[in-house]
């Protein structure tokens, strides 16, 4: 069983930083596909940006260019820093790891994780 534990939420106004971070732990750590969703209560849950076990990314239209996915595998962790954020990037944040390399071509509609952390959240205000 692989656990997974999301830290690094909080109260910002439009323009700050937030660093999100994730520690995935509870077998023989290997690369795996790693991501961070989003949910608002009532709602799909929503892809944010993946990174691959090889290191490549991909992210979701709405945060290119302000949001960077990165890993550390040598703690295994899992970090979003997040740049100028936007009211509408409020929202419950979660971590998610697959236990394929490989992330799902539809990541971004929710597909291919198999573990979950507990959520953290992200509040932006105007």
């Amino acid at each position: 069983q692989l656990q997974v534990e999301e830290s690094g939420g909080g109260s910002v106004q439009t323009g700050e930083s937030l660093r999100l971070s994730c520690i995935v732990s509870g077998f023989t750590y290997r690369p795996t596909c790693l991501g961070w969703f989003r949910q608002t209560t009532g709602q799909p849950r929503k892809g944010v940006a993946v990174t691959n076990g090889d290191g490549s990314v991909d992210y979701a239209e709405s945060v290119k260019g302000r949001f960077t996915i990165s890993r550390d595998d040598a703690k295994h962790t899992l970090y979003l820093q997040m740049n100028d954020l936007k009211p509408e990037d409020t929202d419950t944040y979660y971590c998610a790891a697959a236990l394929s390399p490989k992330c799902h071509p539809r990541w971004a509609d929710d597909y291919g994780m198999d573990y979950w952390g507990q959520g953290t959240q992200v509040t932006v205000s105007p």
